[in-house]
């Protein structure tokens, strides 16, 4: 099983959602960075569940303990290990589906995998996991804050509800003044009320986070095949329900002519080469050229709905899988952190490789 992501900057998670807790080691963290505890706990908070209605109501503090990689505050550049141990786990609300695969669910092929599964919640396939990833990538968020670099991500779309501003014209600040952690206070209003009718019909539904990482230096990927947006194409979509990733200008881009989509470069004021228009999302050849680098994530409906559906047993009997448990309706508004993590991962990891190409 693959656990670990990164070169130099390397990050492995540990750990089931009904296990004792789960965790990270991250490996390759320069020494010296302010290991700010306070952040990276908000950090956490944020993914938590049961934060509103429109949540999975389990109940987890999901606070951090340090086992090692930090002293006096900062980090001593050896393996940083944090652990944050379950405590609302119900492992009988599973039980009912110990033999049978759940629709859309890694039941199925964990089974054929592994030879065997770990029920209670989905285990390893759980998203559970991914509170490992964005304490994780609070460090790598305080790596990237001393060069300056930013990572903000919000929800731009909610079923068919969707955010149609740029994100340039908005104030992403305001995206964490609601529970949809959509920047544009009525069109979050509107996505809350959607998801909690569909929460009351015991159904999901899907959407799509926006992430924008500004202050990027030039020059961060590694060509031919970690080319940057590749990776962090493979970063979003090693994410639990992701369906789907586009930087820049994406598939919209195909109904413009070269000359429309080409980005023309000048030199500002500081003399410091820009492009008039961002139609390659901050990425070229692979490489960041110092622009803002922004992409989409798409993630599909929750496939844990409180529904009855049809479905087939270990045995290949056909049988009726009963909707039971604490879900969430929607999975974008947690999901918006996750996506910040694991991009301040894979730029984290790019900056310090970047200092190994050239003497």
């Amino acid at each position: 099983m693959s656990s670990t992501y990164g070169k130099i900057f390397k990050v492995a998670t540990f750990g089931e959602s009904h296990g004792i807790g789960i965790g990270v080691v991250l490996e390759g963290c320069p020494a010296g960075i302010e290991f700010d505890t306070d952040f990276i706990q908000h950090e956490l908070t944020r993914r938590k569940p049961g934060q509103s209605r429109i949540t999975t109501q389990r109940r987890e503090a999901d606070e951090f303990e340090v086992l090692s990689g930090v002293f006096e505050g900062k980090t001593t550049g050896t393996p940083i290990a944090l652990v944050i141990r379950n405590q609302d786990q119900r492992s009988k609300d599973y039980s009912h589906i110990s033999t049978q695969f759940r629709p859309s669910h890694a039941d199925y092929t964990y089974q054929i995998k592994y030879g065997a599964r770990d029920y209670r919640g989905g285990g390893r396939s759980s998203a559970r996991e991914t509170a490992a990833r964005v304490a994780a990538g609070a460090v790598a968020k305080l790596l990237l804050k001393k060069l300056g670099v930013t990572v903000q991500a919000y929800v731009s779309q909610v079923g068919k509800i969707k955010l149609e501003n740029d994100y340039s014209t908005l104030s992403l600040e305001q995206a964490e003044e609601n529970a949809v952690r959509c920047p544009d206070p009525v069109i979050a209003q509107q996505m809350f009320d959607y998801i909690d009718t569909i929460r009351k019909q015991g159904d999901s539904v899907g959407g799509v986070v926006s992430c924008v990482i500004q202050g990027s230096p030039a020059g961060l990927g590694e060509p031919v095949f970690d080319k940057l947006h590749a990776e962090l194409g493979k970063a979003m979509l090693s994410i639990n329900a992701v369906k789907g990733f586009e930087y820049g200008s994406g598939f919209d881009g195909v109904e413009k002519l070269g000359s429309e989509h080409n980005d023309e470069f000048y030199t500002d004021e500081n003399g410091r080469v820009r492009t008039k228009t961002n139609h390659s999302g901050g990425v070229q050849g692979g490489i960041s050229n110092g622009e803002d680098i922004y992409f989409k994530v798409a993630f599909k409906p929750v496939a844990t709905i409180m529904q009855d559906q049809e479905s087939l047993n270990e045995k290949g009997e056909k049988v009726i899988v009963q909707g039971k448990g604490r879900h969430d309706p929607c999975v974008v508004p947690r999901a918006v952190p996750i996506v910040e993590a694991m991009a301040a991962l894979v730029m984290a990891d790019f900056y310090l490789r970047q200092k190994a190409n050239q003497l």
